[in-house]
């Protein structure tokens, strides 16, 4: 055997046992390291799925902020939550479930009044588990059908007054890093107590019949329904809030409630009002309430039209570890020229397809597994035939070169010279900036992903070349948008004056992209900018293996929250009064448009109001003129 099939042989081999070998943690669960990878993956290939209809069977009564405005406080007193749940039970419904927690005793005849109420319905109230440490939640380990089932340190309970009356389920659900509900446990343990969740419990009192537990399935009105490790069940959420049929709780009060959307349904009542706290960012929207998760959860349940990972699916997922490394090695060895190059796009291309189908057919292969067991091999082999062929070496190493980039502009040097920066989290003042396309998620189910790459590509380089052109770092791109930062590395001075001065930029240049475009894109795009100063909390986030600067702190949220009060608005950017100040006061950069304020302002999530500026190019002042 020659000496470079011999080389072959030996990578082929280890990378099968690569593959192999995060194919079984996989399977076992334990690779929680590509975890979000695989959770921005998922959200793509969600995106380019696409919304879906949901089922007829769920109908959420919402607490909204209407309800709250006639109530004058929340949360709501249990008088009038008895009142909803009565003139719901009328309607004759499959089950009614309460993703509340019910734990304090408020005024004793209020009690009374929904502890009745409850006891005339199938009702369903909510229980919450406690975990050590603050964490999540923490997985058991051990044998049979319950020895992977989420281990609580103990049950925050409802009032015993209505749990006697009503059943009982933990609301508890699993999010990635990003906040994003991933996986709703479907049992829960604390010690030798064993709990069902608040979803799991609701469909069984729709069905009417206990389930019966297996190692990763558990059968539901004579249906299996297939589960992950330790009987988490994943979520595909249908579209954003109000996807799920939704109607507020004040047209149930006011008596306007139409029987055809109670009736045989089953009714979930939540909090959706703002300040509620209750929400959780999606694919589909960064502010689903959790009563919406919770009845994505039921429906899954009830109709099995949610998404499958069990250990099946996750056998599936090492069989690809192992095979699509040691197809991309055996392809560089074979030809290393144009056609194995092609024949190694040939092979993702064909793994991708694969991938989103099964995904479109509600089947979850992981997609951050198998790049992970591909990647390494693939690129050491490679690195090493680009290392015997010396005429390529000028190539790998620019190659490399282009994988180190993982930090914004101006942060790379200066990392290479202070290896200690934000190793420990500092606070100081700094400008942010947040810029976001509207319509885009609309546009990208059209744009297909290809088309909609290219459009994020060129977007995404403008900003990038207008925050360098100004003094600023783009710390995050967000899909569509963006979060800039004056004032790292260092701050200085003039990070407020530079701040504007890109707002300004960014309108113009945006504006000029937009007009560049399609008329059909370019009808269905906006876009809409929010910038604040004040003080910030800068640091390192992520592990050993990769970490990124972020900045957190209420200047942060003040500007992300400023971009909905542009939108709203008819603004093309809200700048805060503070940051105007900094920046010089009557600042002339913002002449060359139509500028108004300030503005007292209420900021959603925010107590107390705020003064900002909105402004508006000329260009775009004059199209909006009567």
């Amino acid at each position: 055997m020659s000496g470079r099939a011999l080389q072959t042989l030996i990578a082929l081999i280890l990378a099968g046992l690569w593959g192999a070998g995060l194919g079984f943690a996989h399977w076992r669960g334990n690779v929680w390291f590509i975890d979000s990878v695989e959770a921005t993956m998922t959200d793509l290939r969600t995106l380019v799925r696409g919304t879906a209809k949901p089922p007829e069977l769920m109908t959420i009564v919402a607490i909204d902020d209407e309800v709250v405005r006639d109530e004058g406080s929340y949360p709501l007193s249990r008088a009038t939550l008895a009142r909803i749940i009565d003139t719901v039970t009328r309607f004759e419904p499959k089950a009614i479930a309460i993703d509340l927690l019910l734990v304090d005793p408020r005024a004793k005849d209020d009690d009374e009044a929904l502890a009745r109420s409850l006891s005339r319905s199938a009702s369903v109230i909510a229980a919450a588990a406690v975990y050590s440490g603050g964490k999540q939640w923490t997985a058991a380990e051990g044998d049979g059908p319950l020895g992977r089932v989420p281990n609580a340190e103990r049950f925050l309970w409802p009032l015993k007054a209505f749990s006697d009356v009503a059943a009982v389920g933990v609301v508890n659900v699993v999010t990635d890093r990003t906040g994003t509900p991933r996986f709703i446990p479907l049992l829960f343990r604390a010690g030798d107590r064993v709990e069902a969740s608040f979803s799991l419990r609701v469909a069984t009192v729709a069905v009417g019949e206990d389930p019966a537990i297996a190692p990763d399935r558990l059968s539901l009105g004579r249906r299996w329904i297939r589960t992950d490790i330790g009987h988490i069940l994943p979520l595909a959420f249908y579209g954003p809030r109000g996807t799920i049929r939704t109607i507020s709780a004040a047209t149930v009060l006011d008596g306007q409630l139409d029987r055809s959307v109670i009736q045989d349904r089953i009714v979930v009542i939540g909090a959706t009002a703002t300040g509620a706290g209750d929400v959780f960012p999606t694919p589909f929207d960064p502010v689903l309430p959790g009563v919406e998760v919770m009845a994505t959860a039921i429906a899954h349940l009830m109709t099995g039209d949610g998404i499958v990972r069990d250990h099946y699916v996750r056998l599936a997922d090492a069989g690809f570890a192992v095979l699509l490394p040691v197809a991309l090695v055996g392809l560089l060895a074979w030809r290393r020229s144009a056609i194995g190059l092609a024949a190694i796009v040939g092979v993702v291309l064909i793994w991708l397809v694969v991938n989103m189908t099964a995904f479109s057919h509600h089947i979850w292969l992981s997609a951050a597994l198998p790049m992970t067991a591909a990647a390494p091999p693939a690129i050491l082999f490679g690195a090493a035939q680009l290392w015997s062929g010396r005429n390529r070496a000028q190539y790998f190493a620019t190659q490399s070169e282009l994988l180190q980039r993982v930090q914004a502009q101006g942060l790379g040097k200066w990392l290479a010279k202070h290896s200690d920066f934000l190793l420990e989290p500092v606070r100081g003042d700094a400008a942010v900036i947040f810029i976001d396309l509207s319509g885009f998620t609309g546009l990208s189910e059209t744009l297909g992903p290809n088309a909609t790459r290219e459009l994020l590509k060129t977007f995404h380089a403008l900003v990038d070349e207008e925050v360098t052109r100004c003094g600023g770092i783009v710390t995050s791109f967000m899909g569509d948008g963006a979060m800039i930062l004056f004032g790292l590395p260092e701050p200085a001075t003039d990070d407020a004056f530079n701040a504007a001065r890109c707002c300004v930029g960014l309108s113009s240049r945006t504006n000029n992209w937009l007009v560049s475009l399609p008329a059909s894109t370019a009808s269905r795009l906006g876009f809409k900018i929010g910038a604040h100063h004040g003080t910030i909390v800068a640091s390192r986030l992520g592990g050993e293996g990769h970490q990124h600067i972020a900045a957190t702190g209420d200047t942060v949220n003040v500007a992300s929250r400023l971009m909905e009060i542009a939108a709203d608005q008819d603004a093309e950017v809200a700048v805060s009064d503070k940051m105007l100040q900094v920046a010089g006061g009557d600042c002339e950069l913002f002449k060359s448009g139509a500028l108004r304020g300030p503005v007292e302002t209420q900021i959603r999530g925010r107590s107390g109001s705020l003064a900002i500026w909105l402004w508006q190019s000329a260009d775009a002042a004059v199209d909006q003129a009567p």
